[in-house]
């Protein structure tokens, strides 16, 4: 028994085979490798009795269910509206010149993914994005700079 197959076994008998519970199995792979693989999808379809198409289907329909390799570091940069009145193109210009990558991209070592998703409900405090689960409100390019070197001095 692979890794996949036993973690996909692991969760739907935590949480039931049952259609409803697809997405509490698709976030259970998130934590624990960052993305769903094609191999864990079919692990799952093959689990829980639901044709593959619908797994990626759901899967590809949320952005927070990753379907491709991300970085340790997930940079989520608010899109919306309000974010971009603030200054939301800014704050990506910074975010790529600071890690030399664009918005989709990882870095080479595989610390850092950028990605522009809709509102993170900080519209209050814009521009937001979000590394992970963590919020960063109110940026300004020379912020952003800071956090991401914070970041970048983790292991």
């Amino acid at each position: 028994m692979d890794f996949h197959e036993k973690l996909v076994q692991n969760l739907v008998s935590k949480h039931g085979k049952d259609r409803e519970n697809l997405l509490p199995i698709l976030q259970g792979v998130i934590d624990q490798e960052r993305f769903l693989s094609e191999e864990a999808i079919l692990k799952i379809s093959k689990e829980m009795s639901i044709p593959a198409a619908d797994v990626y289907g759901t899967a590809s329909f949320y952005s927070f269910l990753d379907i491709e390799p991300r970085g340790k570091y997930v940079i989520r940069v608010c899109k919306t509206i309000t974010c971009a009145m603030k200054g939301k193109n800014q704050i990506v210009l910074a975010i790529e010149n600071f890690l030399k990558i664009k918005v989709g991209e990882t870095t080479i070592d595989k610390k850092f993914t950028i990605l522009q998703t809709n509102c993170l409900g900080w519209c209050h405090k814009a521009p937001a994005m979000l590394i992970n689960d963590e919020v960063y409100t109110e940026l300004s390019p020379e912020k952003v700079v800071d956090i991401l070197r914070e970041y970048k001095e983790k292991n």
